[in-house]
């Protein structure tokens, strides 16, 4: 049967329209059915209290103060490393052996799965340098899982402004730093800012990693060099095994606002920088 080169075309757009609708159907179902259950569960005792009987009674004060300090850890290590390195392979090397070693170092890198970096961290963070289960154990195994990211994000944002930007800057006496730091830095820092949230997201959703290398303690830590529990790894160790189904649910729709708050506030950061470049 031949069909007309419209009839393909509606054909192919109600397939594409038909994916996207069920992929977001599923997520507000999954989304909807954690909020539902898991909202009426937080409240300001919920927040503020440590858990107790091994995650049965009590709070996520404890998790949330060791997600964040994880969190904060990891991205203050990698981003500066992630964004200079993406800024060495965009702006300052030319196609050649060694930055296609680093480009390919890095792809590979992301695509490890996540408890290898728990087994590296462990053995290299815990055991070698004897620092133990702790949040600066964690915070480092983290920083190196998302150190990848953050360079193939950051560098394909660098490299998307175009060549005009650069001539410009160059014709008006710029040199190749101010160049870089005043017209090319402002104009991907979109980019280089989604690549970011990615890898703060995922540091707040990883479980295996920080369960190797950070414990799962439950009291509040008092150093960098104390073990801690992410929320993350509270609700699995809630859900697994079965502690505690009710504040399961409220932890992970924590989890989703905490996501949620740090897309929106980065956004507008985001937006308040460009405006202030324009």
């Amino acid at each position: 049967m031949n069909l007309t080169a419209q009839t393909r075309e509606k054909i192919a757009k109600t397939f594409i329209w038909a994916a996207a609708v069920l992929v977001l159907a599923v997520l507000t179902a999954i989304i909807a059915d954690i909020l539902i259950k898991g909202l009426p569960v937080i409240n300001f005792s919920f927040l503020t209290e440590i858990p107790r009987s091994m995650g049965r009674a009590g709070g996520v004060a404890s998790p949330i103060v060791g997600t964040v300090l994880i969190t904060l850890l990891a991205v203050t290590i990698a981003v500066p490393f992630g964004i200079g390195t993406a800024l060495y392979l965009a702006e300052y090397t030319k196609d050649g052996i060694i930055t296609r070693l680093i480009r390919f170092s890095a792809e590979s890198l992301a695509g490890i799965p996540s408890i290898v970096y728990g087994l590296f961290g462990f053995i290299f963070f815990v055991i070698y340098l004897g620092l133990g289960w702790s949040i600066l154990s964690g915070g480092l195994t983290l920083a190196f899982m998302i150190l990848p990211t953050i360079i193939r994000t950051a560098e394909e944002a660098i490299r998307s402004v175009p060549l005009s930007f650069r001539e410009a800057s160059y014709s008006l006496g710029a040199t190749k730093t101010q160049t870089i730091f005043k017209v090319v830095f402002p104009s991907a820092i979109r980019g280089i800012t989604n690549g970011i949230i990615l890898s703060v997201g995922r540091c707040i959703a990883e479980t295996a990693a920080v369960m190797l290398t950070a414990g799962s303690a439950l009291q509040l830590p008092s150093s960098i060099l104390d073990p801690t529990r992410t929320m993350a790894v509270h609700f699995y160790i809630l859900a697994v095994e079965g502690i505690s189904a009710e504040n399961a649910y409220g932890t992970a729709a924590l989890l989703i606002i905490l996501i949620f708050l740090i897309n929106v506030v980065a956004n507008m950061l985001v937006n308040r920088f460009v405006a202030k470049g324009r």
